[in-house]
């Protein structure tokens, strides 16, 4: 590993700081080296506040020292107005020597002119070191703005023999107060609500609000609850439902086309959608080739034959195709697996 990627490696490490509170800005970090010691770092910290570069360039104490120094981003210098002034403006007016940067921005507001900027004040610039870990830094951001959809994330646990849950064998006989499995473990449902802090949507489909009447809010987890989002073709939600009812922002969806959603949510600017449920919604997901990554929770027993009545029947997990397993590990005896889609649509 050579000085560039050394210094770009803590650049992407710190830029994970801001992991809660940057979205729809990208995850950034900036490290600013002096005769090869680090004299300055910074990260975008949140929404609206000043950029990586910024907080990087502020937090030297000596500003002499800028024109003898190198900045490293894992991003492009933004070079347009928006909430803050345009970094590379910064960087020109500081007269930093040189600029590394891991990968261009995709927004058409930057892309390549924050850069071209820049190297026509005279200032030496590097680009593509670590190109591939600073894409993985903001799949997000990058499937927002690379394929004009939310990156799509899949969620369910599912036991040990593949069963995911139950339900009455026909609407008319379910059961009130149905048994449901209980398949995740406490500290797998925190991390599920850590994981509804990252992500800006929720969806699941009508049968799964009906039947579980669930809040779909991060309540187990300090940070921000994201929009929640179900389907309803034919008038069957009950106003009275949870997610109905108090809390963030409930989309109801009145037709069940996976691209007019899909774009409904891009347009609101929706750069990470979790699908979390039921069986049906997630199949078609797959089936489409719409979703980027999995997290599987599979619990540590079989579904036990006395938990689903005889008027109930056992609803199977959902069947991944084009799936690489880059995560498997164990939490609290349960394997959690996370897999990503090989070819995305």
């Amino acid at each position: 590993m050579n000085q560039d990627e050394i210094f770009m490696k803590r650049a992407i490490q710190i830029a994970r700081c801001g992991e809660a509170g940057t979205a729809p800005n990208p995850m950034v970090g900036a490290v600013i080296v002096h005769q090869g010691k680090i004299i300055g770092e910074g990260y975008h910290r949140k929404y609206g506040g000043p950029h990586a570069e910024v907080n990087a360039i502020d937090s030297v104490r000596d500003q002499t020292l800028l024109r003898d120094s190198t900045i490293y981003v894992t991003l492009e210098p933004c070079s347009h107005w928006g909430k803050t002034p345009p970094c590379c403006d910064l960087i020109i007016g500081k007269g930093l020597r040189r600029v590394v940067v891991g990968m261009q921005d995709p927004n058409h507001k930057v892309d390549g002119k924050g850069l071209e900027r820049i190297r026509q004040a005279g200032i030496d610039v590097t680009i593509g070191v670590l190109e591939h870990e600073c894409e993985e830094l903001n799949r997000n951001f990058l499937t927002f703005h690379r394929k004009k959809r939310p990156y799509i994330t899949l969620k369910w646990a599912q036991t040990q023999d593949g069963i995911i849950g139950i339900r009455g064998k026909s609407r008319d006989s379910q059961p009130s107060g149905r048994p449901r499995l209980g398949i995740s473990s406490p500290m797998n449902q925190m991390l599920v609500h850590r994981l509804r802090t990252r992500t800006q949507a929720i969806l699941v489909g009508t049968d799964t609000a009906l039947d579980d009447d669930p809040e779909l809010t991060a309540r187990l987890w300090d940070g921000p609850s994201p929009l929640r989002a179900t389907i309803d073709r034919h008038g069957r939600l009950d106003g009275n439902l949870r997610m109905l009812q108090s809390g963030p922002e409930t989309i109801v969806f009145t037709n069940q086309i996976l691209g007019e959603m899909i774009y409904d949510l891009y347009r609101r600017g929706i750069q990470h959608l979790t699908v979390e449920g039921g069986r049906k919604l997630l199949q078609s997901f797959i089936d489409e080739g719409l979703w980027d990554e999995a997290r599987i929770e599979i619990g540590d027993k079989e579904a036990p034959a006395q938990a689903i009545p005889p008027d109930c029947e056992a609803i199977a997990a959902p069947v991944l195709k084009q799936a690489k397993i880059v995560s498997d590990i164990t939490v609290e005896g349960h394997k959690v697996l996370i897999l990503l889609n090989s070819h995305p649509q």
